[in-house]
């Protein structure tokens, strides 16, 4: 069983930390709130005053944050991450982020001599808890054969994908899809529903058809009701839409879906809608057609 540090508790990393406590893991954990550590604190996991406290204790730091900026906040600095680093350690991202930031850290990762994998997931929080997630790494492939089996308690199919920063580019490439898929997938119910078909059987039609991905089965039925707490809100959503743009001029490349999807998150956001889940798109295109209700 491996000594593991865990930062960032939210609702991804949170439920990470708990299928490492029930595989016998010991897990020392830290995030900015501490009370949202609480439940974790009473299942058995250990509490870190910093990042620092929670890498410096542990052979494998995991991190799992909202954005670039907030990745950088809690490895770097006196109290940081890089700070409870040693030779040999190994230090995994499963943020989603900017690939260049990941191939900087990267470097100042190895100056410790020490190791980062960047190791996004595809899922929700509905895959993880029924142990469906995939996990995607880039990095050091002899670090990554080292905490293979760390990573497959956290989600069963573990792919190397190659050098640092790939993980996380192919990442953003799956994001435009799960994104885009549900843009059209609302479009196609606003379309249904002007013509007078009821969104209830529009949706249930269209969930048992030929365009039913996991990805729409699990988040479609938002369009009926949202959920009560974000599996992946609209500010979360832009900021990937946005990094995978980024990234698309950075190589030369036209995302002409990504920059509709981008546009509808933008509404979204703008209507006040940006902590709902991202599946609101409905909602902004059911304004924009002068559609009520």
């Amino acid at each position: 069983m491996a000594n593991i540090g865990f930062v960032g508790l939210g609702m991804m990393g949170s439920r990470m930390v708990i299928r490492l406590l029930d595989a016998g893991h010991s897990v020392t954990g830290y995030n900015r709130t501490k009370s949202r550590a609480a439940p974790l604190i009473e299942r058995g996991m250990r509490w870190a005053e910093t990042p620092r406290e929670a890498a410096a204790s542990s052979d494998v730091v995991i991190t799992n944050v909202r954005d670039s900026h907030a990745l950088l906040a809690v490895a770097k600095g006196a109290e940081g991450v890089l700070a409870g680093l040693s030779a040999g350690k190994v230090f995994i991202d499963m943020s989603t982020i900017s690939p260049s930031v990941t191939r900087q850290l990267a470097k100042e990762v190895a100056q410790k001599g020490a190791f980062l994998l960047d190791a996004p997931v595809s899922g929700s929080k509905l895959t993880l808890e029924q142990g469906k997630l995939t996990i995607m790494v880039g990095g050091d492939v002899s670090a990554f054969e080292r905490v293979r089996s760390v990573m497959e308690v956290i989600g069963p199919i573990v792919i190397y994908i190659g050098e640092s920063g790939m993980a996380m580019a192919l990442k953003l490439a799956i994001n435009i899809s799960i994104i885009t898929q549900i843009v059209s997938f609302a479009e196609g119910v606003v379309l249904a529903e002007k013509y007078g078909v009821p969104r209830e059987k529009a949706v249930e039609v269209m969930l048992n058809s030929a365009i039913a991905s996991p990805a729409l089965k699990y988040r479609g039925p938002f369009v009926n009701q949202m959920p009560d707490e974000a599996w992946f809100d609209v500010e979360m959503s832009q900021k990937d839409i946005t990094l995978a743009l980024e990234l698309g001029r950075e190589l030369g490349i036209s995302l002409p879906t990504a920059s509709v999807a981008s546009d509808l998150l933008s509404a979204a956001q703008k209507k006040g809608w940006e902590h709902e889940d991202f599946a609101v798109v409905y909602k902004v295109l059911k304004t924009m057609s002068n559609m009520e209700g």
